[in-house]
């Protein structure tokens, strides 16, 4: 059985070395050992730019350190390949940035066009130092007219100047003024747009106005007064011999005694000058006094005040910060 077996690996052992021995020698032929790639066979071949001619190869069969790839059907002749024949990215339909902004002064319309700030969408050619300028000189005339417009038609501050409304709008006290009771003057808001969507003052409020020629003459000044709205357009206005007020409003039978809590007894008393006189509200007017009656030159002396000589309504002291409050 040995002999069997080694007989048949000595027949088996002849044509696997015939055959190994075959296909070995079908590449000693070639220098190197491989086969050497035949220009336009679709095969990828290497060339040394040397010393070889394009497709052969160094005695290795390797291609050599000065060799270059060779891609077939790239280049004009010979196949050999380079960088430039790669299709650009523009083939591919897209726009370069060089031909999409030609310039920057394009490219700075393009996002003024864009922007939210409204002086460059409506001048898109003007630098953005002179924008920036420019929306800061319109940004402080806008703020001085808005607060133009305000104390014009809306709420106007006023500086209590004089006694005639102690202790319940301070002045400020000093040789000149000698009742004021303050540290320094209350400053107020007046209301103007209240007047001017014609709502009439009430009887007790607190008004700004413009006097009237008489006050003048009479008080030795004029100008703009602070005072409280005793007696409205029709009214009769009395003061009695203890300092307390009267009103018999139109078509009333008889007088109605005013409660003035804002009045103390001592300010009532100090006012015996104008004890006993009756003075009559003509249509359209308002009668004016003060609380420091015995300190306040108003109604009493020069007359009522027109509506049109109203300027607002006090509502409000902002000053100084102890004596902050609604009115």
């Amino acid at each position: 059985m040995s002999d069997d077996w080694g007989s048949y690996r000595s027949n088996l052992d002849d044509e696997g070395e015939k055959d190994e021995k075959g296909d070995a020698d079908a590449g000693r032929d070639e220098p190197g050992g491989w086969s050497e790639d035949k220009p336009g066979t679709g095969h990828t071949h290497w060339a040394d730019d040397e010393s070889e001619e394009p497709g052969e190869e160094s005695e290795s069969g390797w291609p050599t350190s000065g060799s270059t790839w060779q891609r077939p059907g790239y280049g004009e002749t010979s196949g050999q390949w380079s960088p430039s024949d790669e299709p650009r990215y523009g083939n591919y339909g897209y726009t370069s940035r060089e031909d999409l902004f030609p310039d920057d002064a394009e490219e700075d319309r393009y996002a003024a066009r864009h922007s939210r700030d409204p002086l460059a969408r409506l001048f898109p050619g003007l630098p953005r130092s002179v924008r920036v300028t420019l929306d800061w000189i319109l940004t402080i005339v806008g703020a001085i007219l808005i607060v133009l417009a305000l104390k014009q038609w809306v709420v106007n501050p006023y500086r209590i100047p004089s006694s005639s409304m102690e202790p319940n709008l301070n002045c400020a006290k000093g040789r000149a003024n000698p009742g004021c009771l303050g540290d320094s003057s209350d400053r107020v808001l007046a209301c103007r747009i209240c007047l001017d969507f014609g709502r009439n003052p009430s009887r007790g409020d607190i008004v700004v106005f413009n006097t009237p020629s008489e006050a003048a003459l009479k008080c030795g000044e004029g100008g703009t007064f602070v005072k409280r709205v005793i007696g409205l357009p029709g009214d009769t206005v009395h003061e009695d011999n203890h300092g307390f007020i009267w009103i018999k409003s139109p078509g009333a039978k008889k007088f109605v005694k005013l409660k003035e809590s804002y009045i103390s007894a001592s300010d009532r008393l100090a006012d015996s000058q104008h004890f006993g006189v009756t003075k009559h509200v003509p249509e359209g007017s308002y009668f004016m006094m003060g609380d420091n009656r015995s300190q306040s030159c108003d109604s009493r002396t020069w007359g009522s005040v027109r509506r049109n000589k109203l300027i607002g309504i006090v509502f409000f002291v902002y000053w100084p910060p102890d004596r902050i409050s609604f009115r």
